[in-house]
């Protein structure tokens, strides 16, 4: 019974007390520790939605995971190429801030870069098809991840669109989700002291 379960007594932050805090932060990390299992869920939404596209998005998601797996990436980055059209369904206007929000805590600083710009980048491959400047990721030309988010588009994801392509199943990449997902590598909302 919800009600019957132990809860903080403040009605405003501001009157919180560190037993509250004990008790919101005990239950904060519960729900927590099935992050993976939700963002797993969520990127299973995109099975069977193709947007005109040979494969669909799940397929593509895959591909380009299997690719940079395959490449012999690191998986915290195998993670994020699987991770990096998750926005589609919230954020179709955004999506890869919407991804790249996701593992923010979980990635380094370059593959959260690449998440994050890779609409861009991948926009040199099609862009100008529909009266747009496919160049428009020149406007990132000065960052120091530009080339690595420019590789990532052409290795792995411009290239994930294939109906043949034997990629590997989303079982294949749960574990890694899941040990990537375990601990974040920084986020205001751990105290690394206690993690």
């Amino acid at each position: 019974m919800e009600s019957a379960r132990e809860s903080a007594k403040f009605h405003e932050m501001k009157e919180g007390t560190a037993e509250d805090w004990a008790i919101i932060s005990k239950h904060y990390m519960e729900f927590a520790s099935d992050l993976s299992d939700r963002v797993l869920t969520h990127l299973k939404l995109l099975e069977g939605d193709f947007g005109g596209f040979p494969v669909c998005r799940l397929e593509h998601s895959l591909q380009t995971a299997t690719r940079a797996h395959r490449d012999g990436r690191g998986e915290r980055y195998v993670v994020m190429a699987l991770l990096h059209d998750i926005g589609d369904t919230l954020g179709t206007y955004n999506h890869p801030d919407v991804a790249a929000a996701i593992i923010k805590p979980f990635v380094t600083e370059e593959e959260h870069w690449i998440c994050q710009h890779h609409g861009a980048f991948q926009g040199y491959y099609f862009f100008h098809h529909l009266g747009m400047d496919r160049n428009v990721r020149d406007s990132f030309r000065n960052e120091p991840h530009f080339d690595a988010c420019a590789e990532f588009c052409e290795k792995y994801d411009q290239a994930a669109f294939d109906p043949n392509y034997d990629s590997e199943p989303l079982e294949f990449f749960e574990p890694m989700v899941r040990r990537v997902m375990a601990k974040p590598l920084s986020s205001m909302y751990v105290n690394e002291d206690a993690a």
